[in-house]
């Protein structure tokens, strides 16, 4: 049980890992040619392919080929799943701990722009000490609110989660590093759709912006140092947002799809024999029933 339950999280982690691999090399070439907010719609397939490695697995006819990692794990799980647990709950107090700085930062009206919050995300604002005009806290409260519509701190928190999940994987915390970025852009892209007049404005408050130290894990922000590369986010805003039509969903849905199968099918099959049970049914539909009429007489007629 415990080698099956080992497997499974290393299934889960290298199958995360090819997905990170993939986006990381296509994210920006899709950038370029579908715009950010697709760029970023990447990044559902490093948890699609993870999940796709605990759906039920495919059924073969015959006896399936053993699972070599299982076996290759059987002599060690409990020692593994205990520096696993261990390293997983220190990342979490880390993480924990930062989320709880940044909180009473925020509340003592030292920590914004930003959302916060998972189930009912709040925006927190910079204090309005005259340093941002209103046009800029406008265009700011904007960035914030899209967040929200498109519910980047449940995927924000959904990330986290995976990092502590796969501690041990970098790629895990590469990918998460990059999706927080493309997070931004797409967010960028979708407030300047909307206000494609405020250009010049959008990128002169991101620029004004103040860079802080304190990580944000469960939610978003504005550019923090070695997070969002200020350099990329305003470099974006020279150009128009391109939109291809339907033809970039289409792209990546086909990609992401493909992926997901992929990481499906490498799976150890299931041992169930399938091939009894449809000769059961088979012969089910064929079998026939004896029925013995027996006449009853009437009350007239003689027994």
């Amino acid at each position: 049980m415990m080698s099956s339950i080992l497997a499974d999280l290393i299934r889960v982690n290298l199958a995360g890992a090819v997905a990170v691999l993939a986006v990381l090399l296509v994210r920006v070439p899709a950038r370029r040619l579908f715009g950010p907010e697709m760029a970023y719609a990447l990044w559902a397939a490093p948890p699609l392919a993870a999940l796709a490695t605990l759906m039920p697995p495919p059924v073969v006819d015959g006896t399936p080929p053993a699972d070599v990692l299982a076996h290759a794990v059987k002599d060690w799980p409990a020692p593994a799943l205990i520096v696993w647990a261990i390293g997983a709950a220190l990342l979490l107090a880390t993480l924990g701990w930062a989320q709880h700085r940044f909180l009473k930062a925020a509340r003592a009206g030292k920590a914004g722009p930003s959302v916060v919050g998972v189930i009912a995300p709040r925006i927190y604002m910079p204090p309005d000490d005259g340093r941002y005009t209103a046009e800029e806290r406008s265009v700011i409260r904007a960035h914030e609110h899209e967040h929200v519509l498109r519910s980047d701190p449940r995927a924000g928190a959904l990330a986290a989660t995976l990092q502590v999940l796969c501690w041990f994987n970098p790629l895990v915390h590469i990918g998460v590093h990059a999706m927080r970025l493309d997070q931004e852009l797409a967010c960028d892209a979708a407030v300047l759709r909307r206000r494609p007049r405020d250009r010049c404005l959008y990128a002169k408050t991101l620029l004004k912006t103040q860079l802080d130290h304190q990580p944000l894990p469960f939610g978003c922000r504005w550019p923090a140092k070695g997070l969002h590369p200020l350099e990329v986010r305003v470099g974006l805003l020279r150009s128009p947002v391109r939109y291809d039509g339907m033809t970039g969903p289409i792209l990546i849905a086909m990609g992401l799809s493909a992926l997901t199968l992929f990481a499906w099918s490498v799976q150890p099959p299931d041992p169930r024999h399938p091939a009894p049970v449809i000769e059961m049914w088979k012969a089910a539909q064929y079998r026939t029933v004896s029925v013995m009429l027996v006449a009853h007489p009437t009350p007239d007629q003689p027994r």
